[in-house]
């Protein structure tokens, strides 16, 4: 973050940390609590160890870091905004056609698992299926990696196909209330397809969720369904990626109280829209400034193994399908990697 973004973001802090500081501490300015904070999420380095590098003590670092949290993400949720009108649903689906070549799409859904330090006495609450213990981050991207909406604090124990289920996305999609486009037909094509999210095998195919075909040695016209569409989706893994790699917070399990590392996770989320946002926004995303790193703190949603999806939503896959082999909705190259 250079000079400039932090002094802008600062303006917009500084006045609510001031507001929310329940603690006498003077001596320690909002720029100074806000500088810390970030370095506490860009290197996930210890209070003991900021201690040392800013003079602060540990006790009070552990104090005011969950307060500059909440006031960074009540600064900038407004940069979290889900799209509501059809001129905005539009653009997304240009963007991920145009850039991605997949039509209809509103989006590219996931949820990763953050992983925990295990919470005193809290049983098997957070205790997820790869046995350690975690709250869910789930978030839908555009084709430019920005979050247009996020979920986050589900408890890892909630089977991964009831995540998404428990979330007010699910419900606006089941009610129709999101404003979406009207179904249509692609181009060349005679069956109307409505707009869509993409998702991995995490989640159940619907008339509003696409997934991949299962199973391995589909045949060559599924396997290029599925690279399309993997292709496409991978804009949601780049966004997870993008934000472990530069809130290195992320890569151990965080020895925090949940309710603090959900405050930490959504204040995260937001300063990567923050960010993606700002002038500065390529040097951000240059994947020559960020490491291939593994990301063992950032764990996958388990398979939804859901084999009964209905008769629509697979008609509506199959179209998808056979526009992907057709003259006008083939690439060149798809059949290469395909194969």
């Amino acid at each position: 973050m250079d000079s400039t973004t932090f002094e802008y973001l600062l303006e917009k802090v500084a006045p609510i940390i001031k507001k929310n500081d329940t603690h006498f501490r003077p001596a320690i300015s909002p720029a100074e609590k806000l500088m810390v904070t970030l370095r506490f999420l860009a290197t996930g380095d210890s209070y003991q160890s900021l201690m040392y590098l800013f003079r602060i003590s540990a006790s009070t670092i552990s104090l005011f870091v969950p307060e500059v949290c909440l006031a960074i993400y009540t600064a900038l949720k407004e940069y979290i905004k889900v799209p509501t009108t059809l001129e905005e649903w539009l653009k997304i689906a240009e963007g991920y056609e145009t850039i991605w070549q997949f039509p209809h799409c509103i989006g590219a859904l996931d949820g990763k698992h953050v992983i925990i330090k295990a919470p005193a006495h809290s049983g098997s609450t957070y205790f997820n299926y790869k046995g350690s213990h975690s709250i869910v981050l789930m978030i839908v991207v555009d084709a430019n990696y920005r979050i247009i909406y996020m979920h986050c604090g589900m408890v890892g124990r909630i089977s991964d196909g009831g995540v998404f289920h428990d979330t007010a996305l699910y419900a606006a999609l089941e009610s129709r209330s999101l404003n979406l486009p009207p179904p249509r037909p692609l181009q060349g094509r005679q069956i109307d397809v409505p707009y869509v999210l993409l998702a991995d095998d995490a989640f159940a195919l619907s008339k509003y969720l696409m997934k991949p075909y299962p199973y391995a040695n589909q045949p060559i016209d599924k396997r290029v369904y599925n690279y399309r569409l993997s292709r496409a989706r991978r804009m949601v893994e780049s966004v997870f990626g993008i934000m472990a790699s530069r809130f290195r917070v992320l890569r151990k399990p965080i020895e925090l109280y949940p309710e603090k590392v959900l405050g930490l996770v959504s204040t995260i989320a937001v300063l990567h829209i923050f960010l993606r946002s700002s002038s500065n926004s390529q040097r951000y995303l240059s994947r020559d400034n960020i490491e291939v790193l593994p990301t063992d703190n950032v764990v996958d949603l388990d398979t939804n193994n859901n084999n009964n999806p209905s008769v629509a939503a697979i008609a509506i896959r199959e179209e998808l399908r056979e526009y992907f082999i057709s003259t006008t909705g083939e690439v060149s190259w798809q059949y290469q990697y395909a194969s």
